[in-house]
């Protein structure tokens, strides 16, 4: 069977409400994916320069990690105005021309929501500082006296998810809440005025012409402050099962009923995918055509290279969506992992009892400066590309993280002054942070920014970028980059349905499932190469002999027609 590159259409279905079933979207992580300045970091106008690599890669939409105003205390996710661009980054006028560009190119655009909490420098919060105690400008967030005879300690023991007291001390005395960074107050979603402003927020991006949303911690909005406030120990007892007074209640889904309403107002309606790190069995309650549509499922993203593993996942995930009747999300990387091209060439990391990585897999390894254990580059980026085709085979949404079609392995080596993520300085000599898989991107082999921007870039790249580079890599038929551009144009050809069939192959080591058109997906996860029957072959991760599928490697076949 002869294949060719699938071409985009100058636009897109516009009326096409279910894009997103079966969408491969592309993660942009905008302060690293191009600079068109040349002050160091990423811009809104550097995507738009980006717009036909973006074409030829083949992708449906784009996700846009945080782009409005920030101190940059977490990357972007401390926001403090919701509806405006960084002016680092740019202005609305530059995203309006982005998102025009985008629509040209049939890529539609997602954009990242964080409704958890806002930066300390958002106008709400620094009007709750000025206000005082009882004041209606503190209700919107969390605050509380402290404990002992003159309030010096916190309200209670909680701990930041970026290391330290979830409380800090203003200058009245009174404490507020910040589940991530101390630049992160969280919002109180218990106040009207607070509900009534993230609609505002998401009409003001749909009216542009943004096609959906991505929620971040979407889990996490809604809190039962009753008091006496529980212990950290006590919080940790508890049962997540929706009742729990931090994290995944049931009445966080009245918000996104509401959001859903405001959703389908538009034509085509606007899409949402939720992160929430909850039990599988809750998840069908974010992905709810009432609800957000869609949910995150990282179960991939936290699996080993290894077929039991993978073959579970998917089985399970697929379940899961068919009861909400949703389509799953697939992802390996995003900004807040380290790269699975790494990942996966570290030996395996012990596991705890509910068979999650103890560490997060490759913290280990960063802790030692990328010394040890020690990474086997080559064999982590040849599982990496046999995962992608696995990925993209499936049926449901693709995840893309920038870089990945690359190959980029994690950047060990920065140095602790270069450092930006909260994470790292918050926990320090426990966890090494995200900056990691954030460093800029190598566009051209040469140059002081591998042509990220005119001059330095953010974070410091290596000098292994060189051969990694979109330069080093374009036209040449066996690299990484074209690969996915392969891949990506033969997905848009043959994605049908939302179901597959495992086909058993004898061996534990090697998955193959077959889509409802005879598109066959065979992965080999050991290191013997496997044979194949007989079936028209379209694409392979690695070079293998016909009639069979190499070590480490994933195969795409077409079924004869009978």
């Amino acid at each position: 069977m002869t294949t060719t590159l699938h071409t985009l259409s100058s636009a897109f279905a516009i009326d096409d409400a279910t894009w997103w079933r079966q969408a491969a979207v592309y993660q942009i992580y905008p302060r690293s994916f191009a600079d068109a300045n040349g002050d160091g970091l990423g811009d809104i106008a550097g995507i738009t320069s980006r717009v036909p690599y973006l074409q030829e890669l083949g992708i449906d939409a784009v996700w846009l990690s945080p782009f409005y105003p920030s101190a940059l205390a977490d990357g972007g996710y401390d926001v403090a105005d919701y509806r405006n661009v960084d002016p680092r980054l740019g202005t609305l006028e530059d995203f309006d021309e982005m998102l025009a560009a985008l629509h040209a190119a049939g890529i539609r655009v997602v954009v990242d929501i964080v409704p958890n909490h806002s930066s300390d420098l958002h106008e709400w919060f620094q009007e709750a500082l000025a206000a005082g105690r009882g004041s209606a400008a503190r209700e919107r967030y969390i605050f509380r006296e402290g404990r002992g005879p003159d309030g010096a300690e916190p309200p209670t023991d909680w701990k930041s998810l970026f290391g330290g007291s979830a409380w800090e001390r203003v200058e009245d005395g009174q404490w507020y809440l910040h589940n991530f960074a101390v630049e992160q107050p969280d919002l109180d979603w218990s106040n009207p005025e607070v509900r009534e402003d993230f609609v505002r927020t998401l009409r003001f991006w749909s009216d542009r012409g943004v096609d959906g949303f991505r929620i971040d911690v979407a889990h996490f909005l809604t809190k039962d402050l009753t008091e006496p406030l529980l212990s950290h120990a006590e919080l940790e007892a508890l049962p997540k099962d929706g009742n729990h007074p931090m994290v995944d209640r049931d009445d966080v889904h009245e918000v996104y009923a509401q959001w859903r309403e405001v959703f389908n107002s538009y034509d085509p309606p606007r899409t949402a995918v939720a992160e929430a790190w909850v039990d599988p069995s809750r998840v069908p309650l974010y992905a709810s055509a009432s609800g957000l549509g869609q949910a995150f499922n990282f179960d991939l993203l936290e699996a080993d290279f290894d077929a039991d593993q993978f073959q579970k996942i998917v089985s399970a995930n697929l379940v899961l969506a068919s009861s909400s009747g949703s389509s799953t999300t697939w992802v390996l990387s995003n900004h807040d992992v380290v790269r699975h091209a790494t990942r996966y060439g570290l030996p395996h990391p012990d596991r705890d009892e509910s068979g999650r990585p103890a560490l997060k897999h490759g913290n280990e390894w960063l802790l030692s400066g990328g010394m040890q254990p020690e990474l086997d580059r080559a064999r982590g980026l040849r599982r990496a590309r046999a995962a992608a085709l696995f990925l993209l085979g499936l049926p449901g949404s693709a995840y893309l993280y920038q870089g990945e079609e690359l190959g980029l392995h994690e950047v060990a080596d920065i140095p602790d002054a270069e450092r930006q993520d909260p994470t790292f300085f918050r926990s320090p000599g426990l966890d090494m942070g995200r900056d990691g898989c954030r460093v800029p991107l190598p566009w051209t082999s040469s140059g002081a920014s591998f042509g990220f921007g005119a001059d330095g870039a953010h974070l410091p790249q290596p000098d292994w970028f060189a051969a990694h580079s979109v330069a080093e890599q374009d036209g040449d038929r066996e690299s990484t980059l074209m690969l996915y551009r392969r891949a990506l144009a033969l997905r848009h050809e043959l994605q049908s349905g939302e179901e597959l069939e495992w086909v058993d192959t004898g061996r534990p080591d090697v998955l193959r499932f077959t889509r409802p058109n005879g598109w066959t997906v065979v992965t080999n996860f050991g290191t013997e190469s496997f044979d194949l029957d007989d079936a028209d072959f379209l694409l392979a991760s690695a070079d293998t002999r016909v009639g069979a599928v190499a070590g480490e490697s994933t195969v795409w076949l077409m079924a004869h027609a009978d």
